[in-house]
């Protein structure tokens, strides 16, 4: 896939998406939305890639939508929608089901589906400058890219209707203290403390990872049993992997596991 819209980058382990539209906020077009989903398919069947990193060039994470482009589909907005919100819940698909942990780098605002992107990550990197705001109804516009989903999860009912109803801006402190971000680190900091938590995830066991997502996805929607049960085929097939093996046996050694990833 030949990137346009965004950067894409393997470093050793770690995969590094950045949304490359700085002169439109990272505003998220068609093309956008169809590139960031063949990068999370990229993610998701590389191997070699064991964590991965979304952020976005310039001042702002993504400031949501391009609401340019969409005033230009005109009669077809309703079918154009449909296409974008197709790619872009692809990729956020994709993106919790991989076995990678994705770290999302909150640099400045992260609007409407900025905001629904920045959510979605595993772990929740945040500048003391960023912003969030859910925004969409301000435009006249409901909420995509798994805002409903993740939200109530993370902060509860209440304060989700407060922010997809109102729009309340949110700074990096208070979605800290909120629940929707995992720390906040200073501005300067933040490409290289998000990098360095990636390198750290990359040289863990990553379907053990993989596992841990699945079975957080399915929390809130199983019975008791049902849970216990994938649990229980989890961490069996986790005890038969060679990282399980040799986190085990690292672990009776008393050394550091070298884990594969497999």
């Amino acid at each position: 896939m030949s990137y346009e819209q965004i950067l894409f980058e393997i470093e050793g382990a770690v995969a590094r998406i950045t949304l490359n539209r700085p002169k439109a906020a990272n505003g998220l077009d068609m093309q956008m939305a169809r590139e960031l989903m063949y990068a999370a398919l990229e993610c998701d069947e590389r191997p070699e890639v064991r964590a991965v990193v979304l952020t976005g060039a310039g001042k702002m994470f993504c400031a949501g939508g391009d609401l340019k482009s969409f005033a230009a589909y005109g009669d077809e907005i309703s079918t154009r929608l449909k296409e974008i919100t197709t790619y872009l819940h692809a990729a956020t698909s994709r993106f919790a089901r991989m076995d990678a942990p994705l770290i999302t780098a909150v640099n400045g605002m992260a609007a409407g589906a900025g905001m629904s992107l920045a959510v979605a990550g595993d772990l929740v990197l945040a500048g003391e400058s960023a912003k969030f705001t859910m925004a969409y109804t301000a435009a006249g516009l409901s909420p995509d890219g798994s805002s409903s989903f993740y939200l109530p999860r993370l902060i509860g009912m209440r304060k989700t209707q407060e922010l997809m109803l109102t729009n309340r801006r949110l700074s990096a402190a208070e979605a800290l203290e909120w629940g929707m971000v995992s720390r906040v680190v200073p501005d300067a900091e933040l490409a290289d403390q998000s990098m360095e938590l990636a390198r750290e995830l990359a040289q863990g066991a990553t379907l053990a990872y993989g596992t841990v997502k699945k079975l957080l996805l399915t929390s809130f929607n199983e019975s008791l049993e049902t849970q216990m049960e994938l649990e229980a085929r989890g961490i069996a097939a986790s005890g038969r992997s060679e990282d399980g093996r040799e986190g085990i046996t690292a672990f009776l050694e008393k050394r550091a596991p070298r884990f594969q990833g497999r």
